[in-house]
């Protein structure tokens, strides 16, 4: 039997550093105190307090933002109860993680019964961050989907790929490109239901699309990513 390659303790914990750093850099980089910790050399007394106001003005204006937002969406016409519930919900998530949960857990409000978000990636489990159904795909299956431009797309097959186990027996599949950043690996959002036509019309395309929006615009603000 093959052993599995041990890693030098002080090297273990630096890359282990190193993945909670990839992941959770829009938190780490609005704590000043431990920025002045990690770069003395840059970040003097009064260069952290700069840091600290204007991190605390930056996120202010973006929960006024959210809040304005959000109330536009409860009087917007034409979106289902149950889309305009999980927009909310995304607008009021209070940490990176609360927004995976919702979009994983948004089946039942689209009729369906699996959802995902799938990135593309060699094989490195730190790019899913541990949650349950955010999964990695094969570099280049986003374009096989959806081609160059393609924002969505509904199918018949394929649920194996983009949902695992149990998605094979999904009947009707609806995939979004998820546009989160120029740098970031090719992403979607994936519903799975194991009823033939179940994302069938041109108001239930319409929902589905707005929620894809607003979960990769979800996600860019949590990882203070510029527009993509």
């Amino acid at each position: 039997m093959d052993r599995a390659e041990s890693l030098d303790p002080v090297q273990a914990a630096a890359e282990a550093v190193k993945a909670y750093v990839r992941l959770n850099r829009a938190r780490l980089m609005g704590d000043g105190e431990l920025l002045a910790m990690l770069l003395p050399e840059r970040f003097a007394d009064a260069e952290v307090r700069d840091l600290q106001r204007y991190t605390i003005e930056r996120l202010a204006a973006e929960n006024a933002a959210l809040r304005a937002e959000r109330d536009g969406l409860k009087s917007r016409r034409g979106l289902g109860e149950g889309v305009r519930r999980l927009a909310l919900d995304l607008l009021d998530a209070r940490s990176f993680e609360e927004a995976i949960a919702v979009a994983v857990g948004s089946a039942p409000a689209f009729g369906a019964e699996r959802a995902a978000i799938c990135i593309e990636g060699d094989g490195d489990r730190a790019m899913t961050g541990g949650f349950e159904r955010v999964r990695l795909i094969a570099p280049g299956m986003v374009q096989a989907i959806l081609g160059g431009d393609g924002t969505g797309v509904i199918l018949s097959s394929g649920g194996e790929v983009l949902l695992g186990a149990g998605g094979g027996a999904c009947k009707s599949l609806a995939v979004f490109r998820l546009k989160i950043g120029r740098e970031t690996p090719a992403a979607v959002y994936a519903l799975g239901a194991q009823a033939p036509g179940c994302f069938e019309g041109e108001e239930t395309a319409s929902d589905l699309g707005f929620f894809a929006r607003a979960l990769e615009r979800a996600i860019r603000a949590w990882l203070d990513l510029p527009k993509s």
